[in-house]
């Protein structure tokens, strides 16, 4: 059931900013965030897949695969950010197919986190990981209206910038690729939510930040400034970021061409790098390297949104459906992929990612093949 604005909702947010949820609550914003922003791109790489590649089964597969499993906490027992990303990517997915079984089913595992008692499931503040929990909650009240979880969203995408920097950047600034997703995602959700420009602001003003410093000419992104490497996921982290936000961001905002040129320019970096079998390998650059589906996923949602949107020419369709089909072939009957890159640290030895563990099933993985799918059914 739906609840209004109660004593729960205290907890999570300032006086001032309830007063204004009789405001937002009325607000139907689905439809404007969808409307792609450039016109669409037809080719026939998106016209059909085989039964083993449909994005419907996939997408159902790897959905009921994340809703068997527990939370994945950490030892101090919150929420942490992989859970985050392949629930948002779940959420979205099951509205878009009219799965409303499953939707309910995805919205109920999160609903614990409203009640007092169940507060160390909320990630605390203090780590550019953590505040990104907020996407899940805004989603959720993007698809049925529930201010609490609009409550939760927004007080997270607030203290994501509480006491910026002089510059105007987050303190959660490290220059890291990661921060790109983890920053971005949670306040241009927050946008959708709110119409409030501050958000569309905080995150235009972050990704042009980061793209100034650390794109390369190009295209690609190294790690961070202790790690000279193009790590795959990481560059996932940027792809998956750009394309999220500028399918939001308003075409006229001041940054939204600066976001523009840094996305194609990437888009036209991974395209030369895109392995023969369709994936991308551990270290983009390294042909001898091994191939990594994580930031395959990520990189194939970013080209099937460039191209759906219209972004991007019809010929990068072709390299996102490869990447599809070779995805799909590594997802197991139960819906787990496999060769995901375990976390990883920054390291200035090459070895050190060539090395990394791979996993199955892993939620890093898990959750770019629902952005997919997601891309992929959406109208």
């Amino acid at each position: 059931m739906v609840q209004t604005a109660n004593s729960r909702l205290n907890q999570f947010m300032p006086n001032n900013l309830l007063r204004l949820l009789p405001l937002w609550s009325g607000v139907m914003l689905m439809a404007a965030c969808s409307v792609p922003q450039g016109g669409s791109q037809k080719t026939d790489a998106f016209a059909s897949f085989p039964a083993t590649a449909d994005p419907r089964v996939i997408g159902l597969r790897v959905t009921d695969n994340y809703l068997e499993r527990a939370y994945r906490t950490n030892k101090t027992g919150f929420i942490v950010y992989p859970e985050v990303c392949a629930g948002f990517g779940a959420l979205r997915f099951t509205a878009a197919l009219g799965e409303a079984r499953r939707e309910q089913q995805l919205i109920t595992r999160f609903e614990p986190v409203l009640s007092p008692s169940n507060r160390r499931l909320i990630p605390p503040d203090g780590h550019v990981d953590n505040n990104v929990f907020g996407s899940v909650p805004l989603e959720i009240y993007l698809l049925n209206g529930d201010t609490n979880f609009l409550a939760l969203g927004v007080m997270m995408a607030d203290r994501q910038w509480a006491n910026p920097l002089t510059n105007g950047l987050t303190r959660e600034t490290r220059w890291w690729v990661d921060d790109a997703w983890m920053i971005g995602s949670l306040q241009i959700q927050a946008y959708r939510a709110t119409h409030e420009p501050k958000y569309a602001d905080h995150v235009a003003r972050q990704l042009a930040a980061y793209l100034d410093r650390l794109q390369e000419p190009n295209g690609l992104f190294h790690h961070g400034p202790n790690a000279p490497f193009y790590w795959v996921r990481g560059n996932g982290w940027v792809a998956a970021a750009l394309a999220e936000v500028l399918q939001t961001l308003p075409t006229g905002h001041p940054q939204y061409s600066r976001l523009m040129a840094g996305y194609k320019k990437m888009m036209a970096g991974l395209k030369s790098v895109q392995a023969p079998s369709g994936l991308w390998r551990q270290l983009l650059d390294d042909p001898q390297s091994w191939e990594e589906t994580s930031g395959s996923a990520m990189f194939t949602y970013a080209m099937i949104v460039g191209v759906k949107q219209g972004w991007l020419p019809a010929d990068y369709g072709d390299c996102a459906r490869r990447g599809w089909l070779a995805l799909c072939d590594k997802i197991d009957a139960r819906g787990n992929l496999r060769d995901i890159c375990v976390g990883t640290n920054q390291s200035r030895d090459k070895q050190f990612y060539l090395d990394r563990p791979r996993q199955t099933g892993d939620l890093h993985g898990q959750a770019p093949i629902l952005w997919c799918a997601w891309a992929w059914v959406r109208p």
